[in-house]
């Protein structure tokens, strides 16, 4: 019976993943077909594509409250970004402002986080303290890193959209779901070393939820 409260988590946190990873590739297929298919330049593309990735962010939305019964902060904060982006972008037919969602998101995650640092006030303790059991060096540390690494995507992100093509920028996308994913699981490690002893460790936050 111990076992059941974890359990339910991971099962909740890999339909999570699982829609995410869904609606990322879907927005990546879309770009593809209208790119190449329809032979739309990349503009174009990028707008026609934008209508998948409003629809799959309002499915995620949906299947997180169905799943936990609740909006979880974070996937909430990255669906709504998505919808809110995602509706400019097609309301002004601009694909900028959908490149612009990706520095802005991250970007405001690593003021909050590497702001909360001198304040000793550590959003993720609250958010899964009551999941994860560290020590307050471990909630630090984690802050850190994380803070860290959506600073560093907001950045490369600014790189990427001003200096590459559309099809290099849709290529970054799902390389970052990719990355994000390896960095979360490297935090496995990290919060394993920080365990207060005799708690049980809860799956990893995966700091790219959204599209």
């Amino acid at each position: 019976m111990a076992d059941a409260p974890s359990a339910s988590a991971r099962r909740r946190a890999n339909i999570r993943q699982a829609v995410d990873f869904g609606a990322l590739v879907a927005f990546m297929v879309a770009y593809a077909v209208n790119r190449f298919v329809r032979d739309l330049d990349g503009d174009d593309a990028l707008v026609q594509a934008t209508w998948v990735l409003v629809g799959a962010s309002l499915i995620a939305l949906i299947v997180g409250w169905v799943a936990e019964k609740r909006l979880a902060p974070l996937p909430l904060l990255t669906g709504g970004f998505a919808l809110l982006f995602g509706t400019l972008t097609l309301l002004f037919n601009d694909p900028v402002l959908l490149k612009l969602k990706l520095t802005i998101q991250n970007g405001l995650l690593a003021v909050v986080l590497l702001g909360s640092l001198p304040l000793r006030r550590y959003p993720f303790k609250y958010l899964l303290g009551e999941a994860i059991r560290i020590t307050d060096e471990g909630w630090r540390g984690l802050t850190l890193r994380y803070g860290l690494y959506f600073a560093v995507v907001a950045i490369v992100n600014e790189i990427v959209w001003r200096t590459q093509s559309d099809d290099t920028w849709v290529a970054f996308r799902g390389g970052l779901w990719v990355a994000s994913a390896a960095f979360g699981v490297w935090q496995v490690f990290f919060i394993m070393k920080h365990l207060i002893k005799d708690e049980e460790l809860a799956e990893p936050v995966s700091p790219d939820t959204g599209l």
